[in-house]
């Protein structure tokens, strides 16, 4: 799948090689000579910070140019299951966080958007952390979490984008959709976010207090992005902020 995401000239790890040893599977991929971009990007100016997030954007786009097998299963019987199942463990979890009910019920509200929607290839953990900058280029690594789904479930991650640089994220969404963002996409976009927002919790309990701090913060942050899923639109949104 890397090759085939490389072949439409994605800036990227590159793959070499994939296969067995004694230890188990291996991969290599080029090195990478450059800096983080969760440390890099936050630093610069507001228009570079913007100006990186348009490439991410772009990029974005063309992974997402990658098309699913035929044998895909339905996306919304697939992420139902899915949502179902963190609301479920949600509840079960020893742990909450403040508004989480309405997040469950704007989840309910709004999954009938799930209907009809098309698939392709995801990156699988897209956002500011798992990209570089070399020579003054952005560079995508880790796609360790590659998988095939709505392309807009792949901005569930913004949220870590957004944190680092809110110039950065809104980059990144007028990139993609090329400064035209289709009012559907946010309705849909709080619904991923929402969904990941339910199963980070417990998931973060498995690795101690540290990660649950960090969940419980993340939680509190979505929640006033979203003014407690009152707006669809996310506080940190900066609508055309430089020019394209």
């Amino acid at each position: 799948m890397m090759q085939q995401v490389e072949d439409k000239d994605v800036p990227m790890c590159r793959p070499i090689e994939f296969g067995t040893c004694e230890q188990g599977i291996y991969t290599l991929q080029t090195w990478i000579d450059g800096r983080d971009g969760e440390e890099l990007i936050p630093g610069l100016s507001d228009s570079d910070q913007y100006e990186f997030g348009l490439e991410a954007g772009r990029i974005l786009k063309l992974i997402h140019s990658v098309p699913t097998p035929d044998s895909q299963p339905d996306w919304e019987e697939r992420f139902n299951v899915k949502m179902d199942t963190k609301i479920s463990m949600y509840k079960e979890c020893s742990i909450g966080f403040r508004g989480a009910e309405k997040v469950i019920s704007f989840l309910k509200e709004n999954r009938h958007l799930l209907a009809n929607r098309p698939q392709c290839f995801q990156h699988g953990d897209y956002h500011i952390g798992n990209m570089m900058i070399e020579n003054n280029r952005l560079i995508i690594i880790d796609f360790d979490r590659c998988d095939f789904g709505d392309p807009w479930e792949e901005f569930n991650r913004i949220v870590w984008s957004a944190q680092a640089s809110p110039l950065f994220a809104s980059g990144i969404v007028d990139g993609y959709f090329d400064n035209n963002v289709p009012q559907e996409f946010w309705r849909l976009l709080a619904l991923y976010i929402g969904s990941n927002l339910l199963g980070s919790l417990p998931w973060a309990v498995q690795f101690g207090e540290d990660e649950v701090k960090t969940m419980l913060g993340q939680a509190e942050q979505v929640l006033n992005w979203y003014d407690d899923m009152n707006r669809i639109v996310p506080a940190w949104y900066k609508d055309k902020v430089c020019p394209a």
